[in-house]
């Protein structure tokens, strides 16, 4: 049966993927400064178009044309805070999908203050290892280990699906295994290589496809959460057996995620129900 749910899986997130290359969705990117090159580069090599255009002076005119947003907390500063709150406003106001990574969400009350009035504005999905999404459940200011988790993914199942209800956005707790929910289903993705947590910004650069993927098909964002962290996974663990460390690793994911085709799709995706 398992195996049977795995292929489902598989073929699910090769249509996304799939989908994602024939339409090449428009992702206005409001990221850190560590994470855009990475960001892009992953947009790029999945067929997405990433834009990364962070001006609330320009916000007005292009977000109403692109096909998701993504904001991302981690070089918070109050210059980009009034751009990011802009863009999400205008996206949910014009019912486009946005995705949400709130990087250390309790390293400070500043910015502990920041991802909890974004997510008032109804991102579609928040992305955070296990840390961020315990801060933001509890809304509790806690130092932490500064971007790093001190938790499990799994010690956050609970807290995922208290704030996936009070929030209405999908929920994804990233760890040696993802969880994904929406307050009542739970699912797990198992794919991806330890040495991935060794190279900057691959959770940023998650969280990106991750909003390309719910750009095609937002009314199942939980779906399409759950296959962008199988589909990363997958393209990591077959840039691992030729990289020698994290620098090779990092040109090999990207390499890696474009040349995925759907036999090593539908054979390598590992997303279960919880």
């Amino acid at each position: 049966m398992e195996d049977g749910e795995q292929r489902e899986w598989g073929a699910k997130a090769w249509t996304y993927l799939s989908s994602v290359r024939s339409l090449a969705p428009l992702i206005q990117c409001i990221t850190n400064f560590v994470s855009m090159d990475l960001t892009a580069n992953t947009l790029l090599s999945a067929g997405a178009s990433p834009a990364m255009l962070h001006s609330p002076n320009e916000s007005p005119d292009f977000t109403p044309q692109v096909n998701a947003l993504y904001i991302n907390v981690g070089t918070l500063s109050d210059n980009w805070l009034p751009a990011m709150e802009l863009a999400a406003q205008l996206a949910s106001k014009l019912n486009k999908p946005w995705v949400l990574d709130p990087v250390a969400a309790g390293a400070s009350r500043f910015r502990l203050k920041a991802c909890l009035d974004l997510i008032s504005l109804k991102p579609t999905v928040i992305r955070g290892n296990a840390s961020e999404i315990i801060a933001l459940a509890k809304a509790s200011f806690a130092s932490t280990k500064g971007v790093d988790s001190s938790h499990d993914s799994t010690d956050a199942v609970e807290a995922a699906k208290s704030l996936a209800n009070s929030s209405g956005a999908v929920v994804a707790v990233s760890g040696a295994v993802d969880f994904v929910t929406d307050g009542n289903r739970i699912v797990g993705a198992r794919n991806g290589v330890p040495m991935m947590q060794k190279i900057t910004a691959t959770g940023c650069a998650v969280t990106a496809l991750i909003a390309a993927f719910v750009a095609i098909d937002p009314s199942h964002a939980m779906e399409a959460t759950a296959s962008a962290l199988a589909v990363f996974g997958v393209a990591g663990e077959l840039g691992m057996e030729t990289a020698r460390g994290p620098a090779s690793l990092r040109t090999h994911l990207i390499d890696s995620l474009h040349g995925l085709d759907q036999t090593a799709v539908i054979s390598g995706v590992k997303i279960t129900a919880i």
